[in-house]
C-alpha cells in the first residue's frame, strides 16, 4: 500500500520575504487602501510626515509608520472611508547639501554646472530617493493609498502652501521681519537650527574701553567674548539695578575702531555680576542682543558680506577688492 505524501513542514523561521510581498501585492490589486468615498460617514484622514528625500528611512520613520498604520487599518475596519496620504519632501537645503557632496566628487560644484543643471541633479537624485523610501514603506506593510502619493515640490501641494501664506498675510496673522539666522556662506542660504552642528569651546573674557562722547577722556568698559562683532555695536548696556552705572543710563559712548556714538541702554537682560556689569550690544549678530535692541528700539548693523567678509558698516576692516 502506498504512503500518503507528506505536507511541506512549516519552516523552522518566519520567512517574511515569502509571505508579505505576495500579500502586499494581493491588497494594492484589489484596491483595499483606496477609500470608497460615503457622504454620510464622518472620513479619518491621516497624512503621512512627509520623509527627507535625502536617503532611506531610519527606525524613526517606522516608527512613526507603525503608529499611524495602526489607527488607519482600526478605522478601515470599522468601516469609515478611511485614507492614509503618503508622500515625500524635498528637503530643500538638506538635498542641495547632499547634492553637492556628490558633484564634488566629480570636480564640480553648482556655479559650474549652472542653475538648470543643478536643478535637473537635485530633481534626479529626489526621484531616486522617493522610489526607495515608497518601496520601504511598501515592505513595512504601510496601508496607503498609493495612487494618491505626493511631492512637497507637486503643483497642487506648492500652490495650497503658497495659498496658505498668502492667506495667513492678508489676514494678518503673519508678517515679514527681520530675524537672527544661521547663514552658511559656503551654501550662501540660511539653515535651520537642526541643521547647525554646535559645538562649545573654552573662550576669554575681553575687555574694551569705549571713550564717553561728552568727554573721550573718560572711559566705560565692557566686557565681552565676541570682540570679532564689536564693529556691529548698537549700544552698550547695564543692567538698571546697577547702582555704578546709574548716571551713564542714556548717555553716549564712541564705538572703538569705526569711531560711531552708540547709546548706554538698561536692560534686564544684563547680569551685574559678569566680567565689569557692562556688556556690549551686538543686534544683528547674537539672538540675545537682538531682543534687547527689539525692546530698547535699536538699529541693527550687520557687518558682513553674504561670503562671509567684511561689509561696508566694517568701516576701514571692510574688504575692498583690488580696483574698487
Amino acid at each position: 500500500m502506498a504512503e500518503a505524501p507528506i505536507a511541506d513542514e512549516m519552516p523552522k523561521a518566519y520567512e517574511p520575504g515569502k509571505v508579505e510581498q505576495k500579500w502586499y501585492k494581493f491588497w494594492l490589486e484589489k484596491g483595499y487602501f483606496t477609500p470608497k468615498i460615503d457622504l454620510e460617514k464622518k472620513p479619518f484622514v491621516i497624512i503621512m510626515p512627509p520623509p527627507n528625500v535625502t536617503g532611506e528611512l531610519h527606525v524613526g520613520h517606522a516608527l512613526t509608520a507603525t503608529l499611524e498604520d495602526i489607527m488607519t487599518r482600526w478605522h478601515r475596519m470599522k468601516g469609515d472611508p478611511t485614507l492614509w496620504l503618503p508622500g515625500v519632501d524635498h528637503a530643500g537645503i538638506a538635498t542641495q547639501v547632499v547634492v553637492e557632496q556628490m558633484l564634488a566628487k566629480e570636480g564640480l560644484d553648482r556655479h559650474k554646472l549652472g542653475r538648470e543643471r543643478t536643478r535637473e541633479r537635485i530633481k534626479q537624485w529626489a526621484e531616486s530617493r522617493r522610489k526607495i523610501i515608497a518601496e520601504q514603506h511598501q515592505r513595512l506593510g504601510a496601508s496607503c493609498d498609493w495612487s494618491r502619493e505626493r511631492y512637497t515640490l507637486d503643483k497642487g501641494p506648492s500652490r495650497a502652501v503658497r495659498t496658505a501664506f498668502v492667506r495667513l498675510y492678508e489676514k494678518g496673522l503673519i508678517y515679514r521681519g527681520e530675524r537672527i539666522i544661521n547663514w552658511c556662506p559656503r551654501c550662501a542660504t540660511a539653515i535651520s537650527d537642526l541643521e547647525v552642528n554646535h559645538k562649545e569651546i573654552t573662550g576669554h573674557l575681553y575687555y574694551v574701553r569705549y571713550p564717553l562722547a561728552e568727554n573721550n577722556q573718560q572711559f566705560i568698559t565692557v566686557a565681552t567674548t565676541r570682540p570679532e562683532t564689536i564693529l556691529g555695536d548698537t549700544a552698550v548696556a547695564v543692567n538698571p539695578g546697577d547702582k555704578r552705572f546709574k548716571a551713564l543710563v542714556g548717555k553716549n559712548v564712541i564705538l572703538p575702531a569705526v569711531k560711531r556714538v552708540i547709546p548706554v541702554v538698561a536692560d534686564e537682560a544684563v547680569d551685574p555680576d559678569f566680567g565689569t556689569g557692562v556688556v556690549k550690544i551686538t543686534p544683528a549678530h547674537d539672538p540675545v542682543d537682538f531682543e534687547v535692541a527689539e525692546r530698547q528700539a535699536l538699529p541693527l548693523v550687520n557687518i558682513l558680506n553674504l561670503d562671509a567678509t567684511m561689509n561696508k558698516n566694517a568701516g576701514q576692516y571692510a574688504i575692498r577688492w583690488w580696483g574698487c
